[in-house]
């Protein structure tokens, strides 16, 4: 079915929801989200696309993964690619691109600037209450990469009584096992809450060369100040200790998908966060907050990714180690007028960070009758210190603000925007030159990201929105600074056009949720081919995003079910990669025409549950050329718990019930000139087999 007829759709159920139900002044779509005014609002007066995972949904699915929390929203597809390692594709292509803002109570976790696609691993969502995902451009609010999508996680409150936890889960087939912890309580004004988990996968699964490790605990602690006032600081850390397993090439994939070509490939996350924030009412009918925050982040990787150009028994790779240590503060104040009962939420934000990076040439040694590298050396004829050694000092300083105004009680009108300023500055550890990197500078990109949005409620039960924003991304530290001479880039610009609905049936019991988008980008940063093996960054790109998204809930008394869909299309408007390639018109790699969940859970008692998932994934293209097509695939999933005493829970988990070999990611490198080699040039990310996981868990609630 084509993106206009799903939306008529939408649009006809509006129209019947209307003819059963008679206009109220009471609405049922009254879900509060803080992600869409960096303050609480119900999702009804919020014009933009907004999903969200509460706290009883992550504690009944105990998800293993993040894409197994965020997947379920229409449009999200988080794609994995082993031990918490991962790419993102919300509005956008599934990529490693620095297009989205991942948050933890509304403070970015990284710095711009210094993006990575596996962020996500950073997060410990045993410590988090619930999970939003901003669809669509959000830099307004978040400032810069908030293109596709904003992703906040928001941290789990103390509890009112104590409250100890305990679980583990075993999965013998991924050789997977973790065990979580937690406590909770509140003594007076003062309460804490600790959250942990401690994860391994061991060496004996599936899938060769695929060990993994990770701690993550969050602490948090609030105290009430007085009727008007409180405090709360945060401390989370995560410790990533993970093989990269690669990909395989084509022939590899079909007949021994467990394989691996490395043995030595890893990536070490060190990551620790830091918060304390002050909110109280500091002018009638005004709250004020005050967030201070710090960073300490320490990357260390042999990416499997980078090993190329293999001749004979030698081939390339590479080393690195990126950290960033930062400080900064978030400064938000929300005050409510009588005057047609709006709003303006305002602040400033400053961000100051040091990011070290250091890199080295590697000369892999392969084994030529299975393809697996078995060492490496450090290329002895370059300098001892690195080929790459520098520092770039990061600042960031924003002023936001959010006028909202009712001139009719069912219409709500947002106006904002949001000026950033950021400045690198550079300074090269080498001496500059052809083998070690640029010379010393400094240099400033300003950039302002307006909004503009309305909801209109039509009933107790139906809202329609439409929203016009935009998203932008500054030139990663990466693309300016990685190659010796440093190209004259300016930040991408993405303006995003939507219109939705919300609606509900059955008293609120089933819940619809469309959005119709449209995602344009200028100036994109794109790799140009100069020469062979000659190339540059260049804002020569521009892409169109459009499509569907649909979201379906029904809460009933002995089942329940979801569906979140997406029908879209991603293509590059202009893009010319070298002289004689131009992609012009193609559709964008990696880009799913239509991600699908859904699930059908039943409640044979109170105290249990089983559920049926389905995952599909539809096909896409492999390569910029157009010319190479992964099919897509479509899983099944089990899910079932049994609460059998007080406080104890036993549970299980089947994945890809009909065992079906199918890659999380698929690419392939051949340009579309010269000759095609599918197993040389075709890559496979392998998704997991058929497997099963138990787990048992109990709690102890003081209350």
């Amino acid at each position: 079915m084509k993106v206009k007829q799903l939306f008529a759709v939408g649009v006809l159920s509006l129209a019947v929801n209307q003819a059963v139900y008679a206009a109220d002044d009471v609405q049922i779509l009254d879900e509060v989200v803080v992600s869409g005014s960096r303050t609480a609002e119900k999702i009804s007066k919020t014009p933009m696309a907004i999903g969200r995972v509460g706290r009883q949904v992550l504690k009944r699915d105990k998800p293993r993964t993040m894409g197994e929390v965020i997947n379920r929203i229409a449009g999200v597809s988080w794609n994995d690619l082993g031990n918490e390692q991962h790419s993102m594709g919300i509005r956008q292509p599934n990529s490693t691109n620095a297009v989205y803002q991942y948050l933890e109570d509304g403070i970015p976790i990284r710095p711009l600037g210094v993006f990575n696609h596996n962020s996500l691993n950073e997060m410990n969502l045993a410590g988090s209450e619930s999970v939003e995902v901003v669809k669509g451009a959000a830099s307004s609010l978040y400032g810069s990469n908030a293109v596709g999508g904003a992703v906040n996680f928001m941290t789990a409150r103390p509890s009112a009584h104590p409250v100890a936890t305990v679980g583990v889960r075993r999965d013998s087939t991924d050789g997977f096992t973790r065990i979580d912890t937690g406590a909770s309580n509140t003594w007076g004004d003062f309460g804490v809450r600790f959250s942990h988990y401690s994860s391994r996968r061991s060496t004996d699964n599936w899938q060769q060369y695929s060990r993994g490790a990770k701690d993550s605990f969050t602490l948090r602690g609030d105290y009430v100040l007085s009727a008007t006032s409180l405090m709360h600081a945060t401390l989370t850390h995560n410790n990533l200790d993970a093989a990269m397993t690669g990909s395989l090439f084509e022939n590899d994939y079909a007949s021994r998908p467990g394989f691996s070509y490395n043995t030595f490939t890893y990536r070490k996350d060190k990551t620790t966060r830091e918060s304390i924030a002050w909110e109280g009412e500091t002018l009638a009918n005004g709250q004020t907050t005050v967030t201070l925050f710090g960073r300490q982040n320490d990357h260390g990787q042999l990416p499997s990714y980078t090993i190329n150009s293999c001749i004979g028994a030698t081939c390339k790779g590479t080393i690195n180690n990126n950290s960033i240590t930062s400080a900064g503060l978030d400064l938000k104040h929300n005050q409510e007028f009588d005057w047609l009962s709006s709003r303006l939420v305002a602040g400033l934000y400053f961000d100051q960070t040091d990011n070290s990076y250091v890199s080295d040439n590697l000369l892999i040694t392969r084994e030529a009758s299975s393809g697996r590298y078995t060492g490496y050396a450090v290329n002895s004829n370059l300098n001892p210190r690195g080929v790459r050694n520098y520092q770039t000092g990061i600042k960031n300083q924003a002023l936001f603000g959010q006028f909202e105004v009712s001139p009719l009680s069912a219409l709500r009108v947002v106006l904002g925007g949001r000026a950033d300023s950021i400045t690198y500055h550079y300074s090269n550890n080498l001496t500059p030159g052809i083998n070690f990197g640029a010379a010393n500078e400094s240099r400033s990109f300003n950039h302002f990201s307006p909004k503009f949005g309305a909801t209109l409620a039509i009933g107790k039960d139906s809202s329609i929105y439409t929203n016009i924003s935009e998203g932008f991304t500054p030139p990663e530290v990466s693309q300016l600074y990685g190659a010796n001479n440093v190209p004259n880039l300016k930040p991408g610009v993405y303006n995003n056009y939507e219109i939705g609905i919300r609606t509900a049936f059955l008293d609120g019991a089933l819940k619809l949720e469309s959005a119709l988008y449209r995602l344009d980008g200028r100036d994109t940063i794109v790799s140009y081919t100069i020469a062979p093996g000659l190339n540059e960054n260049r804002n020569a790109g521009r892409t169109r995003s459009q499509g569907l998204e649909l979201g379906l809930n029904w809460a009933g008394d002995e089942f329940d079910a979801r569906l979140g869909t997406s029908i879209s299309t991603h293509q590059f408007v202009q893009y010319q990669a070298s002289a004689t390639l131009d992609y012009s018109g193609k559709d964008m790699p990696q880009a799913p025409s239509n991600i699908t969940t859904a699930e059908l859970g039943y409640k044979p008692a109170e105290n249990a549950r089983i559920a049926l998932e389905l995952v599909q994934q539809g096909a896409y293209w492999m390569n910029n050329a157009n010319t190479v097509r992964y099919d897509g695939h479509r899983l099944f999933n089990l899910r079932g718990s049994y609460a059998f005493a007080r406080g104890w829970e036993a549970w299980l988990q089947g994945r890809n019930l009909t065992n079906k070999l199918y890659s999380d990611s698929a690419s392939c490198s051949f340009s579309g000139a010269g000759a095609y080699t599918p197993n040389t040039q075709n890559q496979y990310t392998v998704g997991a087999p058929r497997s099963l996981m138990t787990g048992i868990n109990y709690q102890f609630d003081g209350k």
